[in-house]
């Protein structure tokens, strides 16, 4: 078992526990007893998650003398917004839920995203515990308490940074991802090697054969490590003012990307794109080598991730982002494998 603490200086304390076990599902209600988040449990999830975890999940926490209730909303992207928000409200306040209750977010980046923003605001605020299902959400959304919901004109633009009380990953749940899912989620791993740790990049390389095959001594290896550096950016810049801002690599082409694909291209796809992208600008402007771009995009290919779109977003496109600030937009740029910089361009 590995637990990683995130740390964080807020004026509320909201330091909470990382950890990292194949079966720690199993261990969940000795946690929840100990802890006394809530008197009973909302667990939100989506309809696939549901079907194949969610019930079963629901049974085993009241086997334990653990009160819950299992919500769940269709599955997808298109799922993650506001009407999706104010269904899930009005179904805890008809089972009775309040303020005393805590909510339990079961499933991918849709998932967590949602059940953590609606933890943010329901009753103007209740705890909510993340399981992450996916490899995407285990690396990535589950830590660090960005949430929201997306609107018609953009991804995420309605949301609140609110922090979890723990989050449970349990490795037992890659076994039954398509390979899809994995390649999704290798795109947010290969992107923290990319801005943060040069060895984390070289062993993903060195290692194909055995993370497509979800060797779990590499994969805890590669988790383990894509988890400390983002809880070790979050401990410094928890709101998203400075450094945390480097975590956005790949994401402000991305974000467009997924949107013009109709949210039919995954998450990681659309960030794959993203930075081979960045990388483009950044070797234009001279602030990357062009090896160092071409290595990254050759391991965004070996694992089949794309790397082309048959658009690329205009300055003017990108500028419905929540990363703009007046009329300049964050753009992220590695310097080299293992370091990167943001760098501001106009977008109008």
């Amino acid at each position: 078992m590995t637990e990683i603490k995130v740390n964080l200086k807020s004026a509320v304390n909201n330091s909470y526990k990382i950890i990292i076990e194949n079966g720690i599902t199993q261990e969940i209600p000795k946690h929840l007893k100990k802890m006394k988040l809530g008197n009973k449990y909302a667990i939100i999830t989506d309809s696939k998650v549901g079907k194949l975890y969610g019930f079963s999940f629901a049974r085993f926490l009241k086997n334990n003398d653990i009160e819950c209730e299992l919500f769940s909303f269709p599955e997808g992207e298109k799922s993650k917004n506001l009407k999706t928000i104010e269904n899930l409200a009005s179904q805890m306040i008809e089972k009775g839920f309040d303020r005393k209750d805590a909510i339990i977010a079961l499933g991918g980046g849709v998932a967590g995203d949602a059940a953590g923003f609606l933890s943010g605001i329901y009753m103007r605020g209740i705890p909510c515990i993340q399981i992450p299902t996916t490899l995407l959400s285990m690396v990535d959304s589950s830590i660090g308490g960005k949430t929201g919901v997306d609107l018609i004109t953009g991804k995420n633009l309605i949301g609140v940074f609110n922090q979890p009380k723990i989050v449970f990953i349990d490795t037992h749940y890659l076994k039954t991802l398509p390979k899809t899912q994995i390649r999704n989620g290798l795109a947010e791993i290969i992107k923290y090697g990319v801005i943060k740790d040069s060895k984390l990049f070289t062993l993903i390389e060195k290692n194909l054969s055995k993370i497509l095959s979800l060797e779990p001594k590499i994969m805890n290896k590669i988790i383990e490590q894509s988890v400390t550096i983002k809880a070790t950016i979050v401990e410094k810049d928890e709101k998203e003012n400075g450094e945390r801002m480097l975590l956005n690599y790949g994401h402000t082409y991305g974000h467009v990307i997924e949107k013009l694909s109709g949210y039919k291209l995954l998450h990681g796809y659309a960030i794959s794109i993203g930075m081979v992208l960045a990388n483009r600008i950044a070797v234009e402007k001279k602030i990357l080598d062009q090896k160092s771009a071409d290595k990254i995009r050759n391991l965004l290919a070996k694992f089949e991730l794309p790397i082309a779109t048959m658009k690329i977003p205009t300055l003017k496109e990108l500028g419905s982002d929540k990363k703009k600030h007046g009329d300049k937009i964050n753009f992220i740029f590695p310097t080299k494998i293992g370091k990167a910089v943001i760098h501001k361009e106009k977008c109008l």
